[in-house]
């Protein structure tokens, strides 16, 4: 029937993004995350590393906590606010790329905001052609005191863009705000 394939997709991403908080325990913050964001379709680059993985089967192993997330690129991912449980534990991610991510909305971006470990170290962030995303959602972005650069593009739900970018440089100055919005 129409529409069923679409709900047993939005299931599957559902079941994808399910939080093991015990997976988490077993095996360090960095790699629980590394494998949902790569089930996901994502991708990670590891500190000291210039290649960016993204065989799930090629993930590399070693002693725990010795690979530490330093970049995602979630382009075109499955990733929603479910699953972002596995971002409170990472530490040295400096760089995040949300682009063409169907269930990326205004309260993944608050979450993501709220994360403790990204307040200190998300330098830059890029968001591009994220259909659910709001002024709302962009303004939530002024707790990541330590972003350093902010790429916006192709987000039609920001309506309020003037009022939007004056809130969010007056709380971010230091903030280099690149536009590409119609």
């Amino acid at each position: 029937p129409p529409g069923s394939c679409r709900a047993f997709w939005g299931w599957l991403n559902a079941v994808f993004n399910k939080v093991d908080h015990e997976r988490i325990q077993a095996v360090g913050p960095d790699r629980a995350a590394s494998e949902w964001l790569l089930r996901c379709g994502a991708l990670v680059r590891f500190q000291g590393s210039p290649k960016w993985q993204q065989d799930y089967n090629g993930l590399p192993t070693g002693p725990l906590g010795k690979y530490k997330i330093e970049a995602i690129n979630a382009t075109d991912s499955c990733i929603m606010y479910r699953g972002f449980d596995y971002l409170d534990g990472l530490e040295h991610v400096t760089d995040i790329k949300l682009e063409k991510c169907m269930y990326i909305q205004d309260e993944c971006l608050q979450r993501l905001s709220e994360t403790n470990n990204l307040q200190k170290s998300l330098q830059q962030l890029k968001i591009i052609s994220c259909g659910n995303v709001t002024d709302k959602g962009i303004i939530a972005l002024h707790k990541l005191t330590n972003l350093e650069y902010l790429y916006l593009s192709d987000l039609p739900g920001i309506r309020e863009k003037e009022m939007t970018f004056r809130v969010l440089q007056q709380a971010l100055p230091n903030l280099e705000l690149e536009l590409d919005l119609e």
